[in-house]
Order: C-alpha cells, then structure tokens, then sequence
C-alpha cells in the first residue's frame, strides 16, 4: 500500500468510495434486468409503450456507465490503490461496460417491437424469446449477487448457463428458418425476430464476461478452460 494509503483517515475514505461506485454498479444493473424483462415482455404483449419505456430508459444507463467511470477514474488518480484494490477498480469498469452493452440490446430488442406488432405474430415465438430473456435476465442477478459476495463459485454457475441460453438461441434460429422456408411472406418478421434472439443472445454473452470479472476478483485468476459455447448456427448454415 502506498504511504498515502496508510492513513487510517483516508483508507475510510477510500472504502466509501468504492462502496459508492458499486452502488452505481447495483443500481445500473437493476435498471438492465427491467429493461431485459420489460423488452421481451413487450414483444409478448405487443405493447409499443412499453417498449418505448425501454428505449428512453437506455438513456440512465448509459448516464450511469458515464458516472462509473468518472468516479473510478477519479479514484485512480486520487488514491493510489493496492493491487487488489487497483483490480477491483478495474473490474467494476469492465462490468459497468458490459452492462451498458446489455442495455443497448434491450433498446434494440424495443425498437423491433415496434416494427412486429404491424406484422402477423409468428405462433409461439415471443413466449420462447420471453423465455429467453429470462433465463438471461436470472444469470444477470446472480452474476451481480455473485459480484456482491466475490462468490466465484456462484459465478461459475453463471457462466455454465450461458450454454442454456445458446441452445435456446439456436432452437429458435431453426425455427424461425421453418417459417420462412414455409411461407415467403413470414420472411421480414423472422428476420426482425432473429435479430432479436441473437440480441439476447449476446446479452448472455456479456453476462458471462461479468461472471468471469467476479472471478478474477474472488480469486486472482481468471477461468482457464475455455467458454462454454453451443451457438454454430453460422457454422451449420453455411455447411447446408
């Protein structure tokens, strides 16, 4: 520690500091997991005011995502911080950026909503996306219980249900081709709700970047065996 960090005075004062940017943390990642549900639930409902919320709601995460990374910056600059300190400054930064990208898929999966509810409903597909979402918005609670704990092996849970949320993308992704092989005219929709599948999709993915943050900060290292991934719907289509 540095000979600055060694009055007790400051060390409080530090402490306050960083309780207050994962304050920010927690509060912007409440903000996601609504926007998550609020957009499938809207595709759902076909509710455009509901999914318009979602889009100007994008707007105060973004602005907390701004307010993470001035206060750590500023702490940086100011408190001089250990290592471990210094890395879990680091990593606050890195999540707050994984959920602010959360958040605009959410806005996205909105935006699409607006264009759906002009077309005939695809049967069964917006409950599955419903499901999706929440299997993503679950991974995304416990991805910040797990943060809040340094719970590595919560984390780790996390990040093995990301497979989940792969399969279930896929499962869509041949279903949605089914549509669109059956009548021309469900092309457009399918498209639009591909596109926002693959949105949910990639949430998933950052979700589980999150979970590899909370790791490295329980213990020290980040995992060493490699992602689990089930999504080769790129890889299978291009082979058909």
């Amino acid at each position: 520690m540095s000979d600055v960090m060694k009055d007790p005075h400051i060390v409080k004062s530090y402490d306050r500091d960083l309780e207050s940017i994962q304050a920010l943390i927690m509060k912007m990642g409440g903000l996601v997991e609504t926007a998550i549900l609020e957009a499938a639930n809207s595709l759902e409902a076909r509710d455009e005011e509901l999914a318009e919320r979602v889009r100007k709601g994008d707007k105060a995460i973004d602005a907390l995502e701004e307010k993470v990374n001035e206060e750590a910056a500023r702490l940086l600059a100011l408190r001089q911080p250990s290592a471990g300190d210094l890395r879990t400054v680091l990593s606050v930064m890195k999540i707050s950026a994984n959920l602010e990208r959360c958040g605009d898929y959410a806005k996205n999966m909105a935006k699409r909503t607006g264009v759906l509810v002009q077309m005939a409903p695809m049967e069964g597909s917006a409950g599955a996306i419903r499901r999706m979402a929440k299997a993503v918005e679950l991974m995304l609670k416990d991805a910040l219980d797990a943060y809040i704990q340094r719970d590595a092996e919560l984390a780790e849970d996390v990040r093995q249900r990301d497979l989940e949320v792969d399969q279930m993308y896929n499962a869509l992704f041949r279903e949605f081709l089914t549509f669109m092989m059956e009548d021309p005219r469900n092309i457009t929709a399918c498209m639009h709700l591909h596109f926002i599948a693959k949105n949910i999709e990639r949430m998933g993915d950052h979700v589980t970047s999150m979970a590899e943050q909370v790791i490295y900060l329980a213990t020290g290292h980040l995992p060493e065996d490699e992602r689990p991934k089930a999504d080769r719907t790129s890889v299978d289509a291009g082979r058909s």
